[in-house]
């Protein structure tokens, strides 16, 4: 293989012998021809598609780092105590590390002293080349979003681009980072993309089960002592008429009681794969004492943390489409264009919310708490509890502050779900631990509509409208219009 030298950053691909498919340099894929390129017997599997086996498996390694200098030792005070008694600074291996809640978390813990590698396939972006869609917000390459943060604090983020599916790419990331802890992003996380079609609703299933199977197998194979910490959702509990607990209920039953997990409800094909990675973790917990972390997390909202508003290469992703959008940020963005906000249905659906900036806020806390050896450990991950047409009676008030007059229009739901029901979640073990939360202010709702009218030109009125259906979802493909 050729070798290509760059003065400003290293790439390292180790790849089997077959041949390389070629790749237009417009893909997800493409990589920069200023990387140096050294080829090994490391295995990677696709970043496209686990099917194309004829392809070559490759494992990328990247880092910021010049190639004639040498990396400095980052500073910090996030150090991680062995079982033997030794200290060394915490190891934080983030899969799904390119994407929304992961790179914030992956700049914020670099930031606090952490040594950080992201673990990403970059399919999120696939999926947006495949479905026509496109952040809000400009979002620069996985590598140059890196080597922007080295510039900048002179920390570098190690990268392994590969597919967690791929038990072998898994392998060498784990034995060559040594991670001490693993926050696990790394799925797909889009309720109506799970509910796109037949293949749509497989590949989410196949992705974000086996996926997180690899994980546990990884850390029983080769770190005992490693923490999982696990992305889930809130969606897993569903709407019940009584309250929600964190993860687990005691319940009493012809005399008898026990503690046991909280029943789930799910409500989509995402949700379910989300179910059945608790049921796994919570498995080898017991079997193999495994320590691990469920966050349980609401509607995540907002896009600035302290990391991403240092330089516009750093920016993180907005979603604002009816795929991919959560609940707020459409909301903002409706708003900004003129476009009437739209309540699905009755409105009064209702679910807990968070900023992101305690998302990353909550990982840490979660990292730098560990569970015990063979403990399950669940939190409820939100800061507050909001129905439909609150937030968008919150957003129409902030848009007349900014001179925004803002409507609302009730379109058919596409989601098979109660839209008036009772709602109360459980959420103080976080803040048992020190979170000091957001809240949904005005102040926030008028810097966030402010910071989306910034981009308001790069909104697709297109894809405001939703148009995946829970009912009508089919065996046929699906294909998207230009």
């Amino acid at each position: 293989m050729a070798h290509l030298v760059s003065t400003s950053c290293s790439l390292k691909i180790s790849a089997t012998n077959k041949v390389f498919p070629q790749r237009s340099n417009q893909g997800p894929t493409a990589f920069p021809s200023s990387w140096a390129l050294q080829s090994s017997k490391i295995p990677y599997g696709g970043l496209i598609s686990r099917q194309e086996k004829h392809q070559r498996k490759f494992i990328v390694q990247a880092t910021a780092v010049p190639l004639n200098q040498e990396a400095p030792t980052q500073a910090g005070s996030s150090s991680y105590q062995h079982s033997n008694g030794s200290s060394k600074m915490q190891r934080v291996m983030i899969i799904g590390g390119d994407g929304y809640c992961g790179w914030a978390t992956a700049l914020h813990l670099s930031n606090k002293g952490y040594q950080v590698a992201i673990v990403d396939s970059l399919v999120r972006r696939l999926f947006d080349h495949q479905l026509g869609l496109d952040s809000l917000t400009p979002i620069a390459s996985i590598h140059n979003r890196l080597r922007r943060w080295k510039s900048i604090t002179g920390k570098t983020i190690d990268l392994y681009i590969g597919d967690i599916c791929d038990f072998e790419f898994l392998s060498e990331s784990f034995k060559s980072f040594e991670p001490d802890a693993v926050v696990h992003f790394g799925e797909q996380r889009s309720a109506p993309y799970s509910m796109i079609d037949r293949s749509r609703a497989v590949f989410t299933q196949q992705n974000n089960v086996i996926g997180t199977l690899n994980v546990l197998f990884a850390i029983k194979e080769f770190g005992e002592e490693c923490h999982l910490v696990k992305l889930g959702t809130m969606g897993e509990y569903g709407t019940p008429n009584i309250d929600i607990e964190e993860g687990y209920i005691t319940i009493t039953h012809n005399g008898r009681t026990d503690t046991l997990p909280y029943p789930k409800q799910a409500s989509s094909f995402y949700h379910l794969s989300k179910v059945h990675d608790s049921h796994n973790i919570a498995f080898t917990c017991k079997a193999w004492g495994i320590r691990a972390t469920d966050l349980n997390q609401g509607v995540v909202y907002g896009v600035k943390t302290d990391e991403t508003e240092i330089h516009e290469e750093l920016n993180n992703r907005f979603d604002y489409d009816g795929v991919f959008g959560t609940a707020l940020n459409r909301f903002c963005v409706q708003a900004a264009v003129g476009h009437p906000l739209t309540v699905y249905g009755k409105g009064g659906q209702t679910r807990g919310y968070l900023d992101i900036r305690d998302t990353v806020q909550c990982v840490e806390l979660a990292i730098a708490n560990p569970a015990n050896p063979g403990e399950f450990r669940v939190f409820n991950q939100f800061t507050e509890q909001f129905s439909v047409n609150q937030l968008a009676a919150l957003v129409t008030k902030a848009g007349a502050k900014v001179g925004l007059d803002v409507q609302s229009i009730s379109v058919p739901n596409p989601r098979v779900e109660a839209e008036e029901h009772y709602y109360n979640a459980k959420h103080t073990k976080l803040i048992d631990l020190g979170l000091n939360p957001h809240l949904l202010s005005d102040s926030l709702l008028d810097s966030l509509l402010n910071f989306v009218i910034k981009y308001q030109d790069r909104v697709d009125m297109k894809q405001i409208m939703p148009s995946i259906s829970w009912k009508k979802i089919g065996a046929k493909p699906k294909t998207v219009a230009a």
